[in-house]
């Protein structure tokens, strides 16, 4: 039996046909796998869609971080200067060149020139040599040997820009016991510190003076001349003082006494808050321009007692500085000006026999500056001194003592400012000369030492907040013992 053709062809067109389409299936479904990265949909923007990060975001970000703060080194923040000088020395022939037409006294002209100084100092410090007891009381107005001068000396030193009056010297007692209260009594009624001398032994014997937020303890001595049993001093052989307790003093025979009660009055001002300290002191031999070797032995003690400055008086002319070093405490030391010599005095070359040059003439401005760091310490920053000289002259017929200050900063000034003639110019700059070949190398080493001091001193607080591993101990290197082996 045969098949019939037409039933063959059937199956191989419906075959045919199938390949066909599955070809066209797989082909269509490659096409859309290659087309499909070319029709991403764009996103719709608004809504909660998410835009994809651009290439600069793919990177990862870091906040942004600040350096700590440090704080400011410690730094000054107050300064306080105190400006002294020496013997307003009261002879008559100063005395009469204050009268006035109407039986008044003025004298102010002394110290005309020196007023723009002691007028910018923090606190302006004299020796008030003389006794002020008036004329009701049995004394007339005198000079040398027993001073008493009229009271217009305190309102001439008090318009100059003077704030304390070291009333502690060899003259304190020349008018007895009332002339010595009403001397204390009228510098303090003008508004002006005494120190030194009390009106009773109950009184402080030092003063600590506040300036600019920065505590100055200060003391002011003078020796004596004998001490009785009771402990009261004689100045310049006068009788002794009737009242014990009232003056400050010490004694040759009995320096220990003196040293056991300056410690404790300078304990007794550091409880009290003082932050630096001030010794004012006559002593020393007179015309001499040299510091003998009790008044050497004397400052050393006082150094090594903590005191930060020693200022003499009495010689009547200018002595030396020094520097001296505590041997107590290394790291302390103390600047000396054993003599201010004279700021205002008749005594002159010729008309004193003991003397051949005109030291008696010369004066100084003796300055010294304390300073505050923001942490509270305290310390003697520098010291500075203007040489100054006494003009006497005659000005209308009558005689005129002016306080010269040497400034060198306004030396080609001085003629003119000063009124000088060639003659008494020539002497100012003798003058200035004299003091400085006395007090400049002192001066100068004190100068430089202190400079050195602020300079490091100033770089240990920078280290402190800005390189504090320099301040840090440094271990020191330990080699490892060697192994020893014994010879064979």
């Amino acid at each position: 039996m045969s098949r019939s053709p037409r039933s063959n062809t059937g199956v191989i067109v419906l075959l045919v046909i199938l390949i066909l389409l599955f070809a066209a299936g797989s082909g269509l479904m490659i096409w859309l796998c290659l087309d499909l990265p070319n029709h991403i949909p764009e996103p719709e923007t608004g809504g909660s869609s998410v835009a994809l990060p651009s290439p600069e975001q793919t990177e990862p970000t870091t906040e942004a971080t600040t350096e700590p703060t440090l704080p400011d080194p410690e730094h000054v923040v107050s300064t306080a200067t105190i400006t002294s000088t020496g013997d307003v020395l009261m002879h008559l022939p100063v005395i009469d060149s204050g009268l006035q037409t109407d039986g008044s006294y003025n004298f102010d002209s002394i110290f005309r020139y020196v007023s723009p100084y002691t007028s910018a100092a923090d606190l302006a410090v004299a020796n008030l040599e003389t006794t002020l007891c008036g004329t009701d009381n049995g004394y007339p107005y005198h000079g040398y040997p027993n001073f008493n001068c009229p009271d217009e000396i305190v309102t001439g030193l008090r318009t100059a820009g003077f704030d304390m009056l070291l009333t502690a010297n060899n003259h304190s007692y020349d008018t007895g016991l009332v002339g010595y209260k009403r001397t204390i009594d009228t510098v303090r009624d003008a508004g002006l510190v005494t120190l030194g001398t009390m009106k009773s032994a109950d009184e402080p014997k030092y003063s600590i003076q506040e300036i600019n937020g920065i505590k100055i303890g200060m003391l002011c001595y003078t020796y004596a001349y004998s001490v009785n049993a009771e402990g009261s001093p004689s100045l310049n052989g006068m009788p002794h003082i009737s009242e014990t307790g009232i003056c400050n003093f010490f004694h040759a025979d009995n320096l220990e006494a003196f040293y056991t009660e300056v410690d404790g009055y300078l304990q007794e001002m550091e409880a009290a808050g003082a932050e630096a300290t001030i010794m004012y002191i006559h002593w020393g031999v007179e015309y001499q321009t040299y510091a003998n070797d009790q008044q050497k032995a004397i400052s050393q003690k006082l150094c090594d007692l903590g005191l930060d400055v020693i200022i003499g008086g009495h010689p009547h002319v200018v002595q030396p500085i020094s520097l001296l070093e505590s041997t107590v405490d290394p790291e302390h030391k103390t600047v000396c000006l054993y003599s201010m010599g004279n700021a205002v005095s008749n005594q002159r070359l010729g008309n004193i026999s003991s003397i051949s040059t005109a030291h008696t003439e010369d004066g100084v401005l003796f300055n010294v500056t304390f300073c505050k760091y923001s942490d509270g310490s305290v310390y003697l920053e520098s010291v500075d001194l203007i040489p100054c000289w006494v003009n006497r002259h005659s000005t209308y017929g009558k005689m005129e003592y002016n306080i010269l200050p040497l400034d060198p900063e306004t030396r080609d000034q001085w003629k003119e400012a000063y009124e000088l003639s060639d003659t008494t110019f020539a002497s100012a700059e003798k003058s200035y000369d004299r003091t400085m070949a006395i007090v400049g190398d002192g001066l100068t080493a004190s100068q430089e030492y202190l400079a050195a001091a602020k300079e490091a001193r100033e770089k240990y607080y920078y280290d402190l907040v800005y390189n504090p591993d320099k301040l840090m101990p440094q271990p020191t290197e330990t080699t490892e013992p060697t192994e020893v082996t014994d010879a064979a």
